[in-house]
């Protein structure tokens, strides 16, 4: 099969599990796995940061830090769109006890005139906003890149009212990638950051959690309060730290796989293709069948494909390129889509 589901596909390299064999390991509960703290040691610096945690998942990396930084009763200012407020199964209010307020963006990007407009006056009967989230890249959105520019005016509003941001970076190293400016530099200024090992970096579990050495003492307890306390982590560190030293540039393939995918999907009749930024392709049926008739066509002659946005718009697909899929799969998945759309059998 030729799964173009998501980058979270991807199986561990002959590398990366020789690694993983040959990792030195400890209970990390009581702080003694080497490899892991070796793996936090390396992701805060390529932050920038001060220290990081491991995690076992993106979502939560995300919902640590928005228990770190609210407290029960405010609000959480998201994008539309975003993994947190749409995939993470309202884990703010169950959690934290906080409740989100949203800002339609444009394809994933709101404006710092936007937040303005969205942050709660000084009133006691109204719920304070205590955390700004951003995702960059936007996965909904085809895999956008937050403008830097327009980040730092966010930063800028928000600390201007003593309210902290905090980056879902699953895919920030895609952005570093596709943009050449380092990772360091995209999260300047966000008072924590969380980014995926288990994405495009190709590892079979974990992301990572950045920020100041008080937050991430903070963060240990919630992960802990939320299960996430692991023994032996090692193994699934050493992982990490094969995949940031081998699998960063080349995400630099998948971007340039998801370019020829959407150029060879913008030849065929019917479809509206979203030029990709990063290795996510996000295309609309303007004429024939629906994503999931679609996608079902495409699963009986081997390719794996999602409706968009979780399912949520009948006429949109999204395909993900990652380090299993090859030219040639993009040549015969471009080919079959045409196949079907025209109405014609393998």
């Amino acid at each position: 099969m030729i799964d173009l589901r998501s980058d979270t596909v991807t199986v561990p390299t002959e590398g990366m599990r020789a690694a993983m064999a040959r990792a030195e390991v400890g209970d990390d509960v009581y702080g003694e796995d080497p490899t892991t703290r070796e793996l936090e040691e390396k992701a805060a610096a390529l932050m920038g940061m001060e220290a990081a945690l491991f995690v076992p998942s993106g979502t939560m990396g995300n919902q640590i830090a928005i228990a770190c930084h609210t407290r029960p009763g405010q609000e959480v200012i998201v994008e539309a769109t975003s993994h947190i407020y749409n995939v993470e199964m309202a884990t703010m209010a169950r959690f934290s006890g906080v409740q989100p307020r949203v800002i339609w963006g444009e394809r994933g990007v709101f404006s710092a005139e936007q937040l303005a407009a969205a942050l709660r006056p000084d009133l006691y009967y109204l719920a304070p906003t205590g955390l700004v989230c951003l995702e960059n890249t936007h996965n909904a959105a085809g895999g956008r890149i937050w403008p830097l520019s327009a980040a730092r005016e966010i930063l800028e509003v928000a600390h201007s009212r003593g309210i902290p941001v905090h980056l879902d970076g699953a895919r920030i190293l895609n952005a570093q990638v596709a943009t050449g400016i380092p990772a360091r530099e995209l999260v300047r200024g966000f008072d924590s950051v969380m980014f995926c090992l288990s994405k495009g970096l190709g590892c079979p579990v974990g992301s990572l959690l950045c920020g100041s050495r008080e937050f991430i003492s903070e963060a240990r307890r919630v992960r802990k309060a939320m299960g996430g306390g692991m023994r032996q982590t090692g193994i699934l560190a050493a992982a990490g730290l094969y995949a940031l030293e081998h699998h960063i540039d080349r995400l630099a393939e998948d971007h340039e796989n998801a370019r020829l995918l959407a150029e060879g999907l913008s030849q065929i009749p019917g479809l509206a293709v979203w030029p990709p930024e990063t290795n996510i392709v996000v295309f609309e049926i303007v004429e024939g069948p629906s994503a999931q008739e679609l996608c079902a066509r495409l699963k009986a002659n081997g390719v794996l494909a999602s409706p968009a946005a979780a399912g949520t718009d009948p006429r949109k697909i999204r395909m993900v390129t990652h380090l299993g899929i090859s030219r040639e799969d993009i040549s015969r998945t471009v080919d079959l889509v045409a196949r079907e759309l025209r109405g014609q059998s393998m």
